[in-house]
């Protein structure tokens, strides 16, 4: 892959130009999309130097956090566009909100996605949820000879086009904002990290976590998005609804073997 062949001379690029001391990358696994190191700057203060790969659902991350400028997110202290990259904020210790219990994870993950729901000035070319939903249609559609439940994943497919043109609100949202994207920091207790950001329906913006939470979703779905719609002060039923869409027509790598389709199947409308 292109990117990939030009990441060394696009890191020593950047060295030079921000005067960088860049250490061994993060090894993480969170990190599937991105190179992530530590770095230091010239000043001797510590930062994080991230080269994302081209990606449909990411394009924008470098303008999400250039506009929510550290208020509940990572601060962007410098940015290359053409590269895709980006010196951020190191978050020390830097602990994953994983760490701690599900229940408490709720409330953290909840207090910054209400911070971050913002709607951004026109001058912020942000992308509308539907265009991601769209896109994972046509991927789903592309794989249809595999489904198990054509019904299923149909009313799936309807709701990805309906629930992004009926949301009464919409407003900067992260769509991937869970325990694994949330680092203690000093800076502030907790900050969200790695958005992929679109506008559209803030109920969406619930689904990441939960889906991070299969265990407990799964063993009561109604009761867990309820309680997290709650503490969003977001509508249940759009929730519920947006839970269905995904967990039912969702892209996945197999369909046979689906462990989402028991929870659709309890969410079905």
């Amino acid at each position: 892959m292109a990117w990939l062949r030009r990441l060394p001379y696009s890191v020593q690029d950047l060295e030079s130009r921000w005067s960088l001391k860049i250490s061994e990358p993060f090894d993480h696994s969170e990190a599937s999309c991105a190179w992530v190191a530590p770095a230091t700057r010239k000043d001797g203060t510590s930062a994080v130097l991230k080269l994302a790969m081209p990606h449909f659902e990411g394009e924008h991350e470098l303008h999400a956090l250039r506009f929510w400028n550290g208020d509940g997110a990572v601060r962007l202290l410098n940015a290359d566009e053409r590269l895709n990259a980006m010196l951020l904020e190191r978050c020390e210790p830097g602990n994953s909100l994983r760490a701690l219990p599900e229940p408490e994870q709720d409330e953290i993950v909840a207090t910054l996605l209400r911070r971050l729901w913002r709607l951004p000035p026109e001058t912020y070319a942000f992308r509308p949820l539907s265009a991601m939903t769209q896109y994972w249609s046509q991927e789903t559609l592309a794989d249809q000879q595999h489904w198990s439940d054509e019904g299923l994943v149909r009313e799936g497919l309807r709701l990805f086009e309906e629930l992004p043109r009926t949301a009464s609100v919409h407003v900067l949202l992260a769509t991937d904002l869970h325990a694994g994207n949330v680092l203690r920091s000093r800076r502030e207790p907790w900050l969200a990290i790695d958005p992929k950001p679109f506008v559209g329906d803030p109920a969406y913006d619930a689904t990441q976590h939960l889906m991070n939470c299969l265990p407990r979703l799964a063993s009561d779905p109604k009761a867990t998005i309820r309680w997290f719609a709650n503490l969003l002060n977001v509508k249940e039923e759009r929730v519920r609804l947006w839970m269905f869409a995904r967990a039912a027509a969702e892209p996945r790598s197999n369909w046979r073997e689906d462990r989402l389709q028991p929870i659709a199947q309890a969410l079905r409308p």
